[in-house]
């Protein structure tokens, strides 16, 4: 098994509200992209990555799951309190995606449009669905996909770390096969570079700084991180 991770401001954006994890020595790896204005985004990002970071070593596939779990209903609860500290209507949110690898299997565990890919016998699909606005409309059957990027409201996510409500992490597991590829991004980067362009750098071997390089010739609106791990 080898990784890789990187992640950049962009073109545009000032600051970087986007936050990497790389912790090979338990498995897990994790893409977070804060939201909420004036640093909110980079303080919900990096409460996460602090939480994840925080894991310690030695635990039982079971245990790990758990933890990811509860470390992010922690950051959740805390940063819900922060939000309404600064008064109604305060956001300080973040997606996040996690890939956990184990004993032969992976498990995805994600809220919000930050995704995993997965490049199987050279065939690029998508481990995760977004929770956003657009996506929604494209199930629903009123947008296409191809659309659904260059939309007015694809930047509007319906589930994060730090929303009203409860945080709901969706949940992906399957058998790891020999040669498997994952990239998890932010939305960063799959709004610049097509999914095929994505895959196509999976199969040349491409590590996480050449994603980031191909966004910024792009134009990279957005921060853009990515993580890349083969096994």
């Amino acid at each position: 098994m080898s990784s890789s991770a990187a992640t950049h401001p962009g073109a545009v954006r000032p600051r970087n509200e986007d936050q990497v994890v790389a912790r090979p020595d338990l498995g897990l790896w994790a893409v977070a992209d804060g939201a909420g204005g004036h640093g909110a985004g980079e303080v919900a990002s990096g409460a996460i990555a602090e939480a994840l970071e925080a894991i310690p070593p030695g635990l039982t596939a079971a245990e790990m799951l758990a933890q990811v779990r509860l470390r992010l209903a922690a950051v959740h609860a805390a940063l819900r309190v922060r939000a309404l500290a600064r008064g109604p209507g305060g956001i300080i949110a973040s997606t996040v995606v996690v890939l956990l690898l184990r004993g032969g299997h992976f498990a995805a565990l994600w809220a919000g449009d930050s995704r995993l890919y997965l490049l199987r016998e050279g065939v690029l699909r998508r481990v995760t669905r977004d929770h956003s606005a657009v996506q929604e409309m494209v199930d629903s059957g009123l947008l296409a996909e191809a659309e659904a990027e260059r939309h007015p409201h694809a930047n509007v996510i319906t589930r994060a770390v730090g929303q009203e409500g409860e945080v709901v992490l969706d949940k992906v597991a399957d058998r790891l096969l020999p040669g498997d590829q994952f990239l998890l991004c932010s939305d960063g980067l799959f709004k610049d570079l097509p999914e095929a362009g994505l895959g196509a750098m999976l199969s040349a071997g491409m590590e996480a700084p050449a994603f980031i390089e191909a966004a910024l010739r792009a134009g990279a609106r957005d921060n853009v991180s990515a993580v890349v791990v083969r096994v």
